[in-house]
């Protein structure tokens, strides 16, 4: 618990004092948000604003999780390592979009191409990781199976066959990461919305992962166990992204300081794709994650409806939180009741995690 609690009060330290002297860094080397012109125009007077947050909070992150292990018998794990792999992989390809707006003077970045190939890079590189390094238990951190709140009987691709089992899993972890990294990519588009919005999530995580810890086939068996390769050093990493975002909120809430970019976004789901899969929550995410989803199809159903209809929209803009700006809704107002869905979401999906172990622990209604 020490190792928890030093990872969370480390990381928010960090991006609390962190920040002000990295705006002055960005904005000595010209890293500062371009506008879209096509967009609301009460962003126009966003541009200027640094860019490149993601940076930060990454960083801290890393520390904080380093600084965790301090902690006499606490170990470096291979599932801790490729949660912050993956987050560095995908910010890697979200800093490269970002440069080349900042270098562009526009809004214009890598193209979806560019990203897509990026992104893909970094799953085919990860995945063998995760399946195949195992920790000191000889377990990797990830199965051949499709997860729900635990592993899948029917979902599991390993009854394919050696290389076709392979190439089902890449296809499936491709299409998790790109789905989820641009969803949250997309939520990025008001001060502070998708910072809070991950803070729901995360903490929906470190409570999973305390529970799989707690309740681990290791340290109590049984037929609702987990196994959970590394729950103990899953939610460190959790707590200390938990703790770098509750102090990167503090400079990114309306008006914000400071813009994570796609560095932090892509980032940041790259961390969610890493945490669902090894708690073998990949499905249940997209009830932790509602309002990802809701925005993400929002952008879906805008670009249909406007090919099926000839030019129709059925949004007044997307994503979503665009179209209640352009209904007249403050940016307040939209930032604030979006980020009470995200925590109904995320307690929703804490909940229905609860309940299947209730239900298998033949406890439910006890």
């Amino acid at each position: 618990m020490i190792s928890l609690i030093v990872a969370f009060c480390l990381g928010g330290a960090l991006t609390l004092v962190g920040v002000p002297p990295a705006i002055k860094v960005l904005r000595r080397l010209g890293w500062c948000q371009q506008i879209r012109a096509d967009g609301p125009q009460t962003h126009l007077v966003k541009k200027g604003t640094p860019t490149k947050g993601g940076l930060i909070f990454g960083l801290a992150t890393i520390l904080a999780y380093l600084a965790a292990h301090l902690v006499p018998g606490t170990r470096i794990t291979p599932s801790g390592v490729l949660v912050l792999f993956m987050m560095v992989g995908m910010g890697a390809v979200g800093f490269l979009d970002d440069y080349l707006k900042t270098h562009r003077r526009n809004s214009a970045g890598l193209s979806e191409r560019g990203k897509v190939i990026g992104q893909m890079l970094v799953v085919l590189i990860w995945t063998p990781l995760a399946l195949w390094w195992p920790n000191t238990r000889g377990t990797p951190a990830a199965t051949w199976s499709i997860s729900f709140t635990r592993d899948l009987d029917w979902a599991d691709l390993a009854r394919w066959g050696g290389v076709v089992g392979v190439i089902l899993v890449l296809i499936w972890i491709a299409v998790l990461s790109f789905a989820t990294t641009n969803a949250v990519n997309f939520t990025d588009g008001l001060d502070g919305l998708l910072v809070g919005t991950a803070i729901t999530t995360m903490a929906a995580y470190v409570v999973i992962c305390l529970f799989q810890m707690r309740q681990s086939c290791l340290v109590n068996p049984g037929p609702a166990c987990f196994t959970t390769a590394d729950p103990h050093d899953l939610a460190i990493v959790c707590c200390a992204l938990l703790g770098s975002l509750a102090g990167y909120l503090w400079w990114a809430c309306r008006p914000a300081r400071i813009f994570m970019g796609d560095t932090g976004s892509l980032a940041l789901g790259g961390v969610f794709v890493a945490i669902a899969v090894f708690t073998r929550t990949e499905l249940l995410f997209a009830v932790i994650g509602v309002l990802y989803v809701m925005i993400a199809g929002s952008s879906m159903l805008q670009r249909y409806y406007f090919k099926l209809t000839g030019g129709k929209r059925l949004f007044k803009m997307a994503p979503l939180h665009h179209h209640f700006e352009l209904l007249g809704w403050s940016e307040e107002t939209i930032t604030t009741r979006f980020w009470i869905v995200s925590a109904i979401g995320a307690g929703a999906g804490v909940m229905l995690f609860y309940g299947d172990w209730l239900l298998r622990a033949g406890l439910l209604g006890v």
